[in-house]
């Protein structure tokens, strides 16, 4: 088993002056070096246009383009750079798992991937300038892979698949857009219909309300619809999905047989290792790193790292009133000795499947 661990960064200020914030924690990192070595071996197959990422970001969140300004100033790259880095927009992902459940007051998720794309960092930031405050696990810094804000509003995704891909922002950005700038469900659907979707991935909102809606978004076109439960492949745009579904379709059944659990159980059900929906197989970039699960009403958020663990708990809503959360890291481990971005050396791509 492998000790392993997530950084809590908590920031009250301007989205520059938090850009600024987190180049500098980034200076010198494991991450940025990690990831220079990762360009060497797998070439950007896009190119950074600054001009269209600008204008793409700023129409839905202008907050994000000057944390990526502040990131810029930090870190004493070209924009070019930091763009390919973190600015979410005409890049590409990878392949990856994820399961995500939801009952009357929660929604829970396990994020499955690969050890040597985790941020390793979660997050709590409440903007003086303009967007909503969120709490959650970032992805490639600017992104968020799931989170809760301000308003309530929780959102995650699970891929269906990368091929045919188009000119759009990439899953975590566009988790990150519809929490800066939504309120509800209802907002986040109408959002995403106007963004432009680089890859086919399922979004997962949900609110105070207690339903869970499905955006089905591809370039070719995004649909919606009720669900309380998701994998990784769409039920509309069926023409989008992979060939190979069985995996994905045992997790889904396996989960709407579990409907009406509470969220303790329901944390269990995707947490135990011993549970068909918990993944190991972090070779195949679908190994659960994390399990998460949100509370809309009461705004508060439950994260674990690894398997067969309790979650550690926050009160967002009290932060969000000026108390600090009191820890600085989260812990857990996992069954892997595959290195992390963050924490490892030789979290590249030198060796195949290592």
């Amino acid at each position: 088993m492998k000790q392993i661990h997530s950084d809590i960064i908590q920031f009250r200020g301007s989205h520059y002056d938090f850009g600024y914030y987190q180049g500098e924690k980034l200076k010198g990192s494991l991450s940025v070096k990690n990831r220079e070595n990762q360009w060497k071996v797998r070439a950007p197959r896009f190119m950074i246009n600054i001009d269209e990422a600008k204008e793409a970001i700023t129409a839905f969140a202008p907050g994000v383009w000057e944390e990526l300004l502040g990131l810029q100033d930090a870190l004493e790259w070209p924009l070019e750079r930091v763009l390919k880095e973190y600015g979410g927009y005409r890049v590409n992902s990878a392949p990856s798992g994820c399961s995500v459940f939801a009952g009357n007051d929660y929604l829970v998720r396990n994020y499955d991937y690969h050890p040597k794309t985790y941020d390793g960092r979660f997050l709590f930031f409440q903007p003086t300038d303009q967007g909503y405050a969120i709490a959650g696990p970032s992805q490639r810094i600017t992104g968020r892979m799931d989170g809760i804000n301000e308003k309530g509003l929780v959102v995650a995704y699970n891929l269906t698949n990368r091929k045919k891909s188009g000119a759009g922002f990439i899953c975590s950005m566009i988790g990150r857009l519809l929490l800066e700038a939504c309120a509800n469900v209802e907002e986040a659907m109408e959002m995403a219909k106007e963004l432009p979707h680089r890859h086919s991935f399922s979004y997962l909102v949900y609110d105070a309300k207690g339903e869970m809606f499905v955006i089905e978004a591809s370039p070719r076109g995004v649909n919606t619809r009720k669900a309380t439960a998701c994998t990784n492949h769409f039920d509309i745009q069926t023409r989008e999905n992979r060939f190979h579904l069985e995996d994905s379709k045992q997790r889904l059944e396996t989960m709407q047989k579990n409907a009406n659990r509470n969220a303790h159980d329901a944390f269990r059900l995707l947490n135990d290792t011993k549970q068909p929906i918990f993944s190991d197989r972090y070779k195949s970039w679908a190994g659960t790193i994390h399990t998460s699960a949100y509370f809309p009403k009461e705004k508060h958020v439950w994260m674990a790292l690894g398997g067969d663990r309790e979650p550690m708990a926050f009160d967002f809503s009290n932060w969000l009133e000026g108390v600090d959360v009191a820890q600085n890291r989260l812990n857990g481990e996992v069954n892997t000795d595959l290195p992390f971005l963050h924490m490892d050396e030789g979290a590249d791509w030198f060796r195949k499947n290592k």
